[in-house]
């Protein structure tokens, strides 16, 4: 049970961390922030890039419930922007993300594709739902949208965070039906 709630605890820190000093973060950052020793993060995770994948993909995994469950709950264009606000969350808050993702390091091979064949689909359902609604436009795919999101959510040198948000918005808005 302690070795379950460990994980937990370090994969918590970990997005923690990375959000604010990113991927590159000193590896005692996020153990004292999950309280364990350096040895039970090398435990669980023998290379840094294990720790990222293994963030990477639980944030993934959290963003397909939200689809799930906003698409269930909300009417669907709402629930595209609920659910866009949530992935935006993700993507910008991932210093260094990018860079690690598209390196030559075989760890994060084909993660990219794997992440986006999680994803598509339960975004795939909003939208759909969306479409045959009258709501969204049905000339946009959760590709257009996911790959879209990812580089408005790049920092653009002078501007803050809330000038990525209102691009992303506007952008948002332009996927209702007119």
């Amino acid at each position: 049970m302690d070795a379950q709630r460990n994980l937990v605890a370090l994969l918590d820190a970990a997005k923690t961390v990375f959000a604010t000093a990113g991927v590159s973060a000193p590896a005692k950052s996020i153990t004292d922030l999950a309280g364990v020793g350096v040895g039970t993060l090398y435990r669980h995770f023998p290379r840094r890039s294990d720790l990222i994948v293994a963030v990477l993909r639980q944030e993934v995994d959290d963003c397909v419930a939200a689809a799930v469950s906003l698409g269930a709950t909300l009417e669907p264009f709402d629930a595209l922007c609920a659910w866009v606000e949530r992935f935006t969350t993700f993507v910008g808050t991932k210093q260094g993300l990018a860079e690690a993702l598209h390196s030559a390091d075989p760890a994060y091979e084909g993660l990219p594709s794997s992440l986006l064949d999680s994803l598509v689909p339960a975004l795939g359902g909003i939208l759909d739902r969306g479409a045959a609604s009258g709501a969204i436009r049905s000339d946009v795919t959760a590709r257009d949208i996911l790959v879209s999101v990812a580089l408005l959510c790049q920092p653009v040198p002078g501007e803050d965070d809330s000038f990525n948000e209102r691009v992303v918005r506007l952008f948002v808005d332009g996927l209702r039906a007119r």
